[in-house]
């Protein structure tokens, strides 16, 4: 028997045959070439492209058959990578400049695509590189005459294992017989992990050596709620590992007899869940999970490995996918949170000493009007198809707020006279990330319609804290009475002005911290599709009164951990009030 420990990616506990797919990336050498064989070379890139871009578009066509087209957007990411001109471009001048063949030159785009992603502190984003990655490794294979193989098919209760998989390849999988997945690389937010999560297929990833040929036929035990992988279980682990399974699954069953009621509390207060969201293909876990819609669509992907900004069809044909996902519940769409530790490829970006405090999100929207009108133009065309918000990111001050406006006045002016339908009465909101945006809350709520807390950011800003700084993590702490504080001015700025206040960060998707948000007075909470329910079944046990009770306790303490011991003491006798 031996243990591993990774990656929790996708919830679920799974038994089975190990089955090794060979996912392994194509071995390449780079060697010189003399001067006449650049224009070869070259020649071979393109046509390696062309050939993966009509492969990429057959695996379309026929997943649009057998899956359906909620899943189509990642191959068509992945071909909107591929015709970018600068991956043909770059990778042409390294051949030239650098005398080597296609092959190598490709791998160097590549690690220079690497280094820039390395670079990003948002984790969502930063994963967008296995994207990359992915189209790459079929032109290389594509170069090299190897084929792609087809992902095969297995039978019984299977469990399987690779390097990594492809978001092509999990669509492909027959999830009548393969029960959970394994990689050697990935994390939470690579789109593996978010497809394994959307499919309700449990996922462990970032194990190391689990794709060995040795391991093929042998049982596996697969823990993606722990992290954990075993291999060749002893009886005892086994029968443990059963328990606990069953015990998982009855607590998911009875979590989801609640998915249709509603979210209130036990006195009537009602909240709203909603999701998180990065891709339509996750509506449909929002609203499987019992949520009411969408808090958080971040749209950067859409802006990330291109050379030119998208047009506005295009932004439209994705929000208008987001929207369809969700109907008939509200889509809350932020603008373009870029910038700074958030590279957009293809722009001129003046390198920065501290790019968290730099040109970033409203701040970079604000400098190229012409792109940010572009996107609301689209926003706004998609909420004539049903309810939609616009939420401006990392807002720092009153003349962000007026300049934003005047833009949207702007783009829904030029609609208009293009004889083009939305919503004359769509909801603008701001997030508040930033100490200042606290300190203005009573400023900015006589401008909006409502407030989205970013906590992420906000414990960030106003602890001084790099949250990718492992040396200062344990210094990361939501229940900081300042964090707190914080919070309570935010709530009370909304509520004085008659306007609703929302949290859509991390914070929101904890179960512990759902009594402080309540008592607070947050309106609505936005977190992962996979915390809705637990978040829920907290609040359906709550009374408005006791949370408010509980958040005014909060307040008596001097520092985050006596806040955190005081919020276990209080839910574990609520528990064992509720069992008397």
């Amino acid at each position: 028997m031996r243990n591993f420990s990774g990656i929790a990616a996708s919830p679920g506990i799974a038994m089975g045959r190990l089955r090794i797919v060979d996912r392994r990336k194509t071995a390449v050498s780079e060697y010189p070439i003399p001067f006449e064989s650049v224009c070869h070379e070259t020649s071979r890139l393109v046509q390696a492209i062309e050939d993966t871009r009509v492969e990429l578009e057959l695996l379309k066509s026929r997943l649009a058959e057998t899956s359906g087209e909620d899943h189509i957007f990642f191959i068509e990411t992945h071909l909107m990578i591929l015709v970018d001109e600068r991956l043909v471009t770059e990778t042409s001048e390294i051949i030239k400049t650098g005398m080597i063949n296609a092959e190598g030159a490709l791998r160097r785009t590549l690690q220079r695509y690497r280094d820039t992603f390395a670079r990003i502190d948002d984790p969502y984003l930063r994963e967008r590189i296995s994207d990359v990655e992915t189209v790459i490794e079929r032109v290389l294979r594509s170069m090299s005459g190897e084929a792609v193989e087809p992902f095969p098919q297995h039978e019984g209760q299977t469990i399987i294992a690779a390097h990594d998989f492809s978001p092509a390849d999990m669509l492909q999988i027959d999830r009548n017989n393969v029960l959970a997945i394994i990689t050697e690389i990935g994390g939470r937010t690579s789109h593996t992990a978010i497809l394994a999560r959307a499919l309700d297929l449990p996922a462990v990833m970032g194990i190391e050596g689990i794709a060995d040929p040795l391991f093929d036929g042998v049982s596996v035990i697969v823990d993606g709620v722990a992290g954990t992988v075993t291999v060749d279980p002893d009886q005892d682990t086994f029968q443990t590992s059963l328990r606990r399974k069953q015990h998982y699954e009855y607590v998911e069953h009875e979590l989801l007899k609640t998915v249709s009621l509603p979210t209130v509390t036990l006195d009537g207060h009602s909240m709203h869940l909603r999701g998180n969201v990065e891709i339509p293909e996750e509506g449909a876990s929002v609203l499987g999970h019992g949520g009411s819609g969408v808090g958080l669509y971040r749209t950067e992907m859409l802006f990330m490995n291109r050379e030119a900004m998208p047009d506005e069809e295009e932004q439209l044909e994705i929000y208008r996918a987001m929207q369809q996902a969700i109907a008939p519940h509200p889509l809350t769409i932020r603008t373009l949170d870029a910038g700074g530790d958030k590279l957009l490829e293809g722009m001129d970006q003046t390198a920065e000493l501290n790019p968290a405090l730099g040109v970033r999100a409203i701040r970079l929207s604000l400098s190229m009007p012409y792109e940010f009108k572009k996107q609301l133009r689209a926003i706004l065309r998609v909420s004539a198809d049903g309810p939609v918000r616009i939420m401006f990111p990392m807002i720092s001050g009153m003349e962000e707020v007026y300049r934003a406006k005047q833009l949207l006045n702007e783009a829904k002016r030029e609609l208009t006279d293009s004889g083009i339908a939305f919503d004359s009465t769509v909801q603008v909101g701001v997030m508040i990330e930033i100490p200042a945006a606290v300190i203005l809350a009573d400023l900015l709520a006589r401008e909006v319609d409502f407030f989205s807390v970013g906590t992420n950011d906000l414990i960030q800003y106003t602890l001084a804290i790099d949250r990718s700084n492992e040396q200062l993590s344990h210094m990361y702490q939501p229940l900081h009475p300042a964090v707190l504080r914080s919070l309570r001015r935010i709530v009370q700025a909304a509520h004085g002005a008659g306007i609703t206040a929302c949290l859509c960060g991390e914070m929101a998707g904890e179960p512990l911290y759902l009594p402080v948000l309540l008592g607070l007075g947050f309106d609505e909470l936005s977190m992962g599709a996979g915390s809705i329910l637990r978040v829920k079944q907290i609040l359906r046990r709550c009374t408005l009164e006791r949370a408010a009770r509980i958040a005014e306790g909060c307040f008596s303490f001097s520092t985050a951990a006596e806040v955190e011991l005081y919020l276990k003491t209080q839910i574990t006798m609520d528990v064992a009030e509720s069992i008397d």
